[in-house]
């Protein structure tokens, strides 16, 4: 990642993008962890993608909130896009969950109310955010809030992740059936109607996180994405009481409330949602804290260590060749040449304009037989997008584009990318930003890269011999 960072660890790796541990490196040895969140060079060929991904970025420098994950810095190299990110030593709400499950228990009603309410005050700040140049709001919604997008530390803070890229990142769930899976599980009725969405979608999904805590069940999960869809569209809430006996008719009022199929049934903001949660447990005198958040959050990392502890590691030659390789594979996908399109002949690259719009399936399901009534948590596998499109609806291939016009859209989304780098650091040299390699020095990494991994090649077969 350049002079500046250092990757140090390899975290996870989505549809999207993947994530490594870091180290931000300063000229006078000062060092700080970060995350660093790389694009996957499959997306960065796609100029309307990186226009719609640098713009969808831009909402994160606004965002400076205790209870929300700050982006640092945005930059390019190898052909890909990066962002830095503030690194929680922690976990997300979803392995927490896993790890109670684990061990057949709950978590404690207090501790769930407490996690929601510090995901309140980043969604309130969030929703008011106005531009701090001419104070217009800047009408945030995050889209996707759910347990993998809530982390927690081993301090017991509270933070939301991907406030920037959840537009972005819905986008591209909905049109790679190949990859991603879907998390329609956490939509609201009006996104899964495809309908204009508001604040009042994430006020949804917070119900949403609230009922699965309560429960230990999921709330929208059908066989297929289709119909999980189906079932956040009709939003029939099965009673929390009759799945937990310990939850008080007052709450269950509080969590049917943010669960309103009509958005104006809803509370109207975060800040409302979080009072009336707050309200409950002082009344209860219900005693929760960031210890008892840390605590857990602490057994989580520890059970995740363990395991892997017991997984195989990759040998130092087998990393060594699949780095290369992938170098070598970001070199030649990079270019727009004859050569590089014969190596990818019959793929596409991923096009917005053929983005699945909701609304051109979703009304079909009105019209389709009733199946039964599918529960919550009746399916057994992981859905996949595949199984969302409706049957026999056809897509034509994007047209191609002439070589000249791939041309001329590259360099706007380089400038783009200098524009928000003077936005995070006005004093940072235009040379800070990588360039376009030539064609003679192309080939020539290309060459050396190839040697590098003849070479690794060769050490692995004298090791086998020897």
């Amino acid at each position: 990642m350049g002079d500046r960072y250092t990757i140090t660890e390899r975290l996870d790796q989505g549809g999207m993008a993947e994530v490594f541990r870091g180290v931000a490196e300063s000229l006078q040895g000062f060092k700080k962890s970060v995350a660093i969140k790389r694009i996957l060079p499959s997306l960065t060929k796609n100029d309307k993608f990186v226009s719609m991904f640098l713009d969808e970025a831009k909402l994160s420098l606004y965002l400076q909130h205790a209870n929300i994950v700050q982006v640092f810095d945005i930059g390019v190299t190898d052909a890909s896009y990066f962002l830095v990110m503030e690194f929680v030593d922690g976990c997300n709400l979803k392995a927490m969950l896993e790890r109670l499950k684990e061990k057949g228990r709950r978590i404690d009603i207090p501790l769930a109310i407490y996690l929601m309410l510090e995901c309140c005050k980043a969604l309130n700040y969030a929703h008011s955010a106005e531009n701090p140049e001419n104070h217009e709001p800047l009408n945030i919604v995050h889209r996707d809030i759910s347990p993998p997008n809530i982390l927690l530390s081993k301090m017991g803070e509270v933070k939301l992740v991907d406030f920037g890229l959840a537009k972005a990142n819905s986008q591209i769930e909905s049109t790679d059936p190949g990859v991603v899976k879907g998390k329609f599980s956490y939509l609201s009725p009006e996104a899964a109607s495809g309908i204009q969405v508001d604040h009042r979608a994430d006020i949804f999904a917070v119900g949403i996180i609230l009922w699965e805590m309560f429960t230990g069940r999921r709330l929208f999960y059908g066989d297929t994405d289709y119909q999980t869809v189906e079932l956040v569209r009709q939003a029939r809430i099965p009673s929390i009481a009759a799945l937990n006996p310990e939850i008080e008719p007052e709450l269950e009022a509080i969590v049917r409330k943010s669960l309103a199929r009509d958005p104006d049934d809803r509370y109207h903001s975060a800040a409302d949602l979080g009072d009336a949660l707050a309200q409950y447990l002082f009344s209860r005198r219900m005693k929760v804290t960031a210890r008892d958040l840390a605590a857990m959050v602490k057994d989580t990392q520890l059970e995740r260590m363990r395991k892997r502890s017991t997984e195989p590691k990759e040998s130092l030659i087998d990393v060594l060749i699949q780095d290369e390789m992938a170098k070598v594979t970001s070199l030649l996908d990079d270019g727009s040449s004859a050569q590089s399109n014969s190596l990818a002949e019959g793929s596409q690259s991923l096009d917005p304009d053929q983005f699945v719009d909701t609304s051109l399936w979703t009304s079909a399901l009105l019209d389709e037989d009733d199946h039964g009534d599918l529960g919550a948590g009746s399916a057994q596998r992981e859905p996949s997008i595949a199984d969302v499109a409706p049957p026999h609806q056809h897509q034509q291939a994007p047209p191609q584009q002439p070589q000249h016009q791939q041309q001329q859209q590259a360099p706007r989304s380089r400038d783009e990318l200098a524009s928000l780098q003077e936005m995070l650091e006005p004093d940072r040299t235009e040379g800070s930003v990588a360039q376009e390699p030539s064609s003679s020095s192309s080939n020539a990494i290309v060459l050396v890269a190839i040697a590098l991994v003849l070479i690794a090649i060769g050490a692995v077969l004298f090791l086998v011999l020897r």
